[in-house]
This record gives C-alpha cells, structure tokens and sequence, in this order.
C-alpha cells in the first residue's frame, strides 16, 4: 500500500511539474488595428536583456486554432522545454495562435467525395490576417528583445507547415532556417524560398495532408536551387512530427543555421 501511495505521489508531481513547465511560456495578445493575436513566449533561463539569442516562431496546426492562448502548445512546447535544450540552445521561442476563422496561410480546402479534403495552394493576393498579425509581431519582437537577425526560425505542423512555407514566402530573407511539417504550398513560390536553408518532413500514409505537397514542393525547390532537404516517414500518417521531435539532430541541424546575407531583405535587415 505504501508503494502504490508513493507511485501515486510521484505521478501527481509528475503532472504538477509539466504544467509548471508550460507556464513557462509567458502569455501576451497583440493587437494591430482592432485585431488581436494572441501568442506564448518562452524566454532563456537565466535571461539576460543585454544578450542576443536567435528566435524560433513557431507555427500550429489547424486543430489548435482559437483564442484561448492554449492550445498552440500542445504540439512542439515540449521539445523547447525540455531542460538539456533549454540549456544546449537557449532562444526565444514565440508560439503565435491563429484565429479560427482563418488559415496561417491563403489556401482553401477543397471537399471530396470520399469525404476527405484537399487543398488549393493560392500564390497571389493579401495576406490573411493571421499572417500579417504574425508578420508585425516578428518585428515587434525585434524591437522589443536583443535578437540575432542571422538565427531566426521558423517551423509548422499541417496548417502551420503550409504557414511556414507562406510566411518565408511572404519575408524572404528573414529566417536562417525553415521546417514545415506535413505541410505544403504552390510550387510557383519555390523560387522565393532560395534565403532560407530547408528541412521538409511529412508521413508517407498521410491521410489528412497529402504527402504529394510536400514532394511537388521539394522538387520545386530543387528546380530553383534552394537548399532543401526532404524526409519522408514511410510509416507515418498525418502526426509525423511525432517523429520529427524525436530526431536527435533536428535542433542541432536548425540552429547551427546562418542567415543568408547575399543581399539586403525586404525589411532592411542584413
């Protein structure tokens, strides 16, 4: 009996000490022109506000869409949190909520008979308002923190995927490094994709993404020279960042990353 109350004991800690950690990730809203974002921030320990550290923004999934500024962290929180990163690659790590009305990217799903859905990649037009909001936060952010412009990231699952390819499109020559996660995007953006070094993932049996988006672009990019590299679970299905988590060299691969400095980018930074 003592046993089984120690058991319990620890398994209450357990589970204290995980909500503690997702606490970590200070809450904020921020708000541009009567809309509103809301988003989680996880500073380094030990900040120091004097000190530069690279960014990482992350983009969720369509499922965790709202505006409770809670959901956006139950895919991929864990991997910033856990202690040795923390320790090995100290970052800010900003995880933005989109709204449900909207997609972090312009793309409209399409119905099938079958009763799954597909998807139409748009390539041209405004921005939806998720991705602006995203866009003015990323420079707000620069204002506000001492950021290293040569290490911000980007990485996405599904709908956060198709946001990563979207939002590297959308401000070339921003981020060092990209990983959009059983995502996609039309391939006539590839050849803006080129400032930015790539790691592609998506799951083979992918039942809710086709993992052809993933392929078309991949070989668009390849077209247009940019650096790419593409991993293909054979076994996976749509929750392949499962997998992706657990790759041992992800975070070392990602942050190891330079920005390219070729030219000057559209916000003016070098």
């Amino acid at each position: 009996m003592k046993h089984f109350l120690v058991l319990v004991l620890l398994t209450i800690s357990s589970c204290a000490l995980h909500a503690q950690d997702f606490s970590l990730f200070a809450k904020y809203k921020f708000i541009q022109n009567g809309d509103t974002l809301p988003y989680r921030i996880l500073l380094p320990e030990n900040f120091d506000a004097a000190k530069k550290y690279p960014l990482v923004l992350f983009l969720h999934g369509r499922g965790e869409s709202g505006n409770d500024n809670e959901k956006q962290l139950v895919h991929g929180a864990k991997l910033f949190l856990d202690p040795v990163n923390r320790k090995k690659y100290p970052a800010i790590v900003v995880f933005p909520q989109n709204a449900s009305q909207y997609y972090w990217s312009n793309v409209q799903t399409v119905a099938k008979e079958n009763g799954k859905r597909s998807f139409y990649f748009v390539h041209t037009g405004e921005p939806s308002t998720s991705m602006k909001l995203t866009m003015s936060l990323l420079h707000n952010l620069h204002r506000q923190y001492k950021i290293s412009k040569e290490q911000v990231y980007v990485m996405g699952l599904s709908m956060g995927g198709m946001g990563t390819f979207e939002i590297v499109n959308r401000m070339p020559y921003t981020f060092a490094a990209a990983v959009p996660i059983c995502g996609g995007a039309h391939p006539a953006t590839a050849a803006n994709l080129k400032g930015t070094r790539w790691w592609v993932f998506h799951g083979a049996k992918d039942d809710v993404v086709d993992p052809e988006f993933s392929v078309d672009m991949v070989k668009a990019m390849k077209k247009h020279a940019v650096d790419v590299k593409f991993t293909l679970y054979p076994e996976a299905n749509h929750n392949s960042w499962d997998n992706v988590f657990a790759e041992p060299d992800l975070l070392k691969w990602m942050f190891s990353r330079k920005r390219f400095v070729a030219r000057e980018s559209p916000s003016g930074d070098r």
